[in-house]
């Protein structure tokens, strides 16, 4: 809800009369609410409102409630779903949490005074995802020039990056369209990708610069970069969910990576993303001591280290999203829009 002078709007739906009125009873105090007697009703109902919580029973006729809030879920994300009902099924439950995205589950049968701490404790988390996706786009406005003048500073020093900071960003972004992610979500990883390289300033030039391959000295003075990037940003208190993600983007899928060797899961979802997008962008870009790979090769070289260096799952959706995002990066690039 935006306007926290207005209260929260609330979409009850049973086929029994009595359930219902307990629901509205219960919560009409402290909320806004609506009725519905069955899932086609309440389908109705949200073509032309919207609501920060649904609570849907689970046995009704015509359309269930896990069926229902799946519904809820593909048209209204953002909106706390609860389901309420009289079973403890383990299928049902795992169904409503896997495809309706359930907040909870209400076991009837149930006291108001629990109903309603449910419902309390499931808005407090609803208006807490609002907030952060606030933050987020105030961080980005507020941090927009920043941004800009750092990569900048970086493609000065560095002539092989021009622009690759926005192409990192782009592609990363391209890979969360296909995830189920909050926007507060996808504007970190899209920050993070424009900043993940910004430890560079801290390498000397004649390293970034060198038409030779690199020596092990060389090679662990670049390493660096994770560390001074982090060091330059972890003051700023409004980027340290961004820093973390930076931290850890080149760690590697089986756990071979640098600084901290984290593997699969233990690496933030947006540091492998970001690591798909710098690899692949890296590869397809001329540098000083080596000619660039085509497209195909550097896609070739993510497949297989799938599952080694790469997140799998993640290089698929890369693979799949790969030639839209080519054709766009051309058109950018005709315009020179990366290196605004």
């Amino acid at each position: 809800m935006e306007n926290q002078d207005k209260r929260y709007k609330i979409l009850i739906v049973d086929d029994e009369e009595d359930n219902l009125a307990l629901m509205y009873r219960t919560l009409r105090s402290k909320y806004q609410i609506t009725k519905a007697h069955n899932a086609i009703e309440a389908l109705d109902v949200l073509k032309t409102e919207q609501f920060d919580c649904i609570l849907s029973d689970h046995k009704m006729p015509l359309m269930d409630g896990v069926e229902f809030l799946k519904r809820v879920n593909e048209l209204y994300p953002k909106t706390v779903r609860l389901l309420v009902t009289a079973y403890s099924d383990v299928k049902i439950l795992i169904d409503a949490i896997n495809y309706a995205k359930i907040y909870r589950y209400i076991k009837k049968p149930y006291s108001p005074d629990e109903l309603l701490m449910i419902v309390e404790a499931a808005l407090e988390t609803y208006q807490l995802k609002i907030d952060n996706e606030n933050l987020i786009t105030d961080l980005k406005e507020l941090f927009s020039g920043t941004v800009k003048a750092i990569i900048e500073a970086l493609d000065a020093k560095d002539s092989f990056t021009l622009g690759r900071s926005r192409r990192v960003a782009f592609y990363a972004l391209k890979i969360v369209s296909k995830m189920s992610l909050s926007s507060a979500e996808i504007s970190k990883i899209e920050l993070a990708g424009l900043l993940h390289d910004i430890g560079m300033i801290g390498v000397a030039e004649e390293i970034l610069n060198k038409t030779q391959k690199l020596s092990d000295e060389e090679y662990e003075k670049i390493k660096l970069h994770v560390h001074y990037s982090v060091k330059i940003l972890e003051d700023i208190k409004q980027l340290s969910e961004i820093t973390e993600i930076i931290k850890y983007h080149h760690e590697y899928y089986n756990g071979c990576g640098y600084p901290y060797g984290l593997k699969g899961d233990e690496i933030p979802l947006g540091s492998r993303i970001i690591a798909i997008a710098d690899a692949y962008d890296s590869m397809i870009s001329n540098r000083a001591y080596r000619k660039s790979l085509t497209s195909e090769d550097a896609l070739n070289v993510l497949e297989q280290g799938a599952g080694k260096q790469f997140d799998p799952d993640l290089v698929q959706i890369f693979k799949s999203i790969l030639p839209e995002a080519n054709n766009e990066i051309v058109q950018y690039e005709t315009k020179n829009l990366f290196l605004e």
